[in-house]
């Protein structure tokens, strides 16, 4: 048996796929890898994935945080503030987890966090 999983993703659901696909597709630059009608993945990094399922019946997204990792922090918040994305934090450093970070909604509600490790020990 083989110790790692091939592959990760994580599905969320949206009430308007058609505006999750805008936002994930032209603000966040997200490649589409399969669309399955009512359902769509995104290629995140590596061998990670994000879907969105469209349902019209779907709870709130409250208590989940969707965290992209980057060195680009800053570069990512200056081109989604420039597209219109409002931020609920902007970057700052976190010394509880020795990150740098900053927070924004996606047209779902969902909290999406820029995050970059200053930990020497996070080698990912």
């Amino acid at each position: 048996m083989k110790t790692e999983f091939d592959s990760q993703i994580t599905f969320l659901y949206t009430r308007n796929l058609k505006a999750t696909a805008e936002f994930y597709e032209e603000k966040l630059n997200l490649h589409t890898v399969l669309e399955q009608g009512g359902c769509r993945i995104y290629k995140t990094a590596g061998q990670s994935f994000l879907g969105f399922c469209e349902r019209v019946e779907t709870g709130t997204p409250d208590g989940v945080i969707f965290t992209l990792v980057t060195e680009d922090v800053d570069g990512w918040f200056e081109k989604l503030r420039s597209e219109g994305v409002s931020f609920e934090k902007e970057p700052v450093f976190n010394p509880d987890y020795n990150i740098y970070h900053c927070f924004f909604r996606d047209p779902n509600g969902y909290l999406i966090e820029l995050q970059r490790f200053e930990d020497p020990r996070w080698i990912y």
